[in-house]
């Protein structure tokens, strides 16, 4: 690159208030070491867990097994208002206060340009009653579920718990807004009901209990947009927990902790069931008016293939299946970040 042309000046953040903060300093340390600082100029940006901006560098040594990194205390801050200064916006922040379009919002009202989709994709796409909701008008299919409203709960618990009866056992029980399987908690007897919702309430009040699927295999797909705006899916990704592993399913420690996950990469499905959850990704991904990235989880059950949730955005951790569904498509890591990046800058900011 010319060295007399100013390099896009890029601000990378990532920590947050979530109960994926560690999730999302992994994910900070793999993107900023693939992208190009002969073609950014990166700043790393750390929101502590108590939501203080600081200038971070992202570089944790020492860590020990099992151990997430996370945003450092005693930096110096960062003023948010000076993301003026700054091209384009890599918010890899994942869970609420960050993948919900509360950010967006913020680099919405900065006028600055960012990656991934916008307030409204964001925000739906956390919340899984509302994905939910979109995905019925858009005619995919899905698992029966149960919304339960702090208010329900709390004034109208009998009536909840007949309907989430209703479902049969096992069921699931989620927060409505938080990922990474935080908080998730399987049910197989009606007496641990109430353990599950208060622990899925810790992290959020407003609680999803869905029926469990039968004989599931999980499976995703990753989108992104062409320079066009046209979403185009990737190969297909199974993810199953090692045999010898005590999880009962693939939770927040199979995920990143004990590396008992296991990715197989692609899949080995027929490829109609392929060419189908494909075919069903681009049209969540389009449902929820996404923008530049997004991996969509799907279930193929002994009662038919049934879409799980979509993630505006997905991990890049080491143990992340966004990644290695596009390098499985031909997209290697390096040029993966820089597509999104580039996405972002010639996307324009306000009403599109």
């Amino acid at each position: 690159m010319d060295p007399s042309v100013d390099k896009p000046r890029l601000a990378v953040i990532f920590g947050g208030r979530s109960s994926e903060h560690g999730v999302s300093c992994l994910t900070a340390r793999e993107v900023l070491a693939a992208i190009d600082r002969d073609k950014y100029d990166v700043q790393p940006i750390g929101i502590t867990r108590d939501g203080d901006w600081v200038v971070e560098t992202a570089d944790w040594t020492g860590l020990g097994p099992g151990t997430l990194p996370e945003v450092r205390e005693g930096l110096p801050a960062f003023q948010w208002e000076d993301l003026h200064g700054f091209d384009v916006a890599f918010p890899l922040l994942h869970g609420p206060w960050g993948e919900d379009g509360t950010i967006q919002g913020l680099f919405e009202m900065a006028d600055v340009k960012y990656v991934g989709a916008g307030v409204l994709a964001s925000a739906v796409g956390m919340d899984k009653p509302f994905t939910k909701a979109v995905f019925s008008a858009a005619g995919l299919p899905q698992i029966p579920y149960v919304t339960v409203q702090p208010w329900q709960w709390n004034g109208q618990r009998d009536r909840v718990v007949a309907r989430i009866k209703a479902l049969g056992l096992p069921v699931f029980v989620k927060p409505a807004r938080a990922g990474s399987s935080s908080g998730v908690m399987m049910v197989e007897s009606w007496d641990e009901l109430g353990e599950a919702i208060s622990k899925a309430r810790d992290f959020d009040p407003k609680v999803v209990v869905e029926a469990a699927a039968k004989n599931k295999r999980e499976l995703e797909c990753a989108v992104m947009q062409q320079p066009d705006g046209t979403p185009v899916a990737s190969v297909v990704g199974e993810i199953t927990v090692a045999e010898e592993s005590s999880h009962e399913f693939y939770d927040f420690e199979a995920k990143y902790l004990d590396g008992t996950s296991v990715n197989i990469v692609p899949a080995d499905i027929p490829t109609t069931l392929s060419e189908r959850i494909r075919t069903y990704a681009v049209q969540a991904f389009e449902a929820i008016d996404a923008e530049g990235l997004a991996r969509v989880d799907f279930f193929d059950t002994s009662d038919g293939l049934i879409i799980n949730e979509i993630n505006t955005m997905p991990g890049f951790t080491p143990f992340s299946m966004f990644p290695l569904l596009w390098e499985a498509s031909g997209v290697s890591y390096p040029e993966l970040v820089d597509r999104l990046i580039q996405l972002a800058l010639n996307r324009d900011t306000g009403l599109r």
